[in-house]
């Protein structure tokens, strides 16, 4: 939205018209000038916002699958050490009522 610059009579009558519009001309151009320019500028500035942050985000993204990995490993290893455990516990067992059934078949 263009902003016309508008002088007031005094500065008219001081000038005169066609000085004055000539100004009033300029100032404006350089208005539109400089809009363009920052508009030029935020376009520039908001591509390489874009870019670092789709890096950042791909960068992200293999953080989080190495994360994911290393995550699954150690839930594997631990999935291991608990099935040793597991069955370490129930061969315990197993032996312990074994021997008590043995025992038992003894005295009898």
């Amino acid at each position: 939205m263009p902003v016309t610059a508008k002088l007031s009579r005094k500065f008219y009558d001081t000038l005169g018209d066609e000085i004055a519009n000539e100004l009033v001309e300029w100032f404006n151009s350089v208005d539109a000038t400089y809009r363009s320019d920052l508009r030029e500028l935020n376009e520039l500035n908001f591509q390489r916002f874009d870019s670092k942050l789709e890096q950042r985000v791909a960068q992200l993204d293999t953080r989080i699958a190495q994360s994911e990995a290393r995550l699954l490993a150690a839930m594997h290893d631990m999935k291991a050490e608990l099935m040793k455990w597991m069955f370490g516990t129930i061969f315990a067992a197993w032996i312990t009522l074994l021997g008590a059934m043995v025992a038992l078949a003894k005295l009898r």
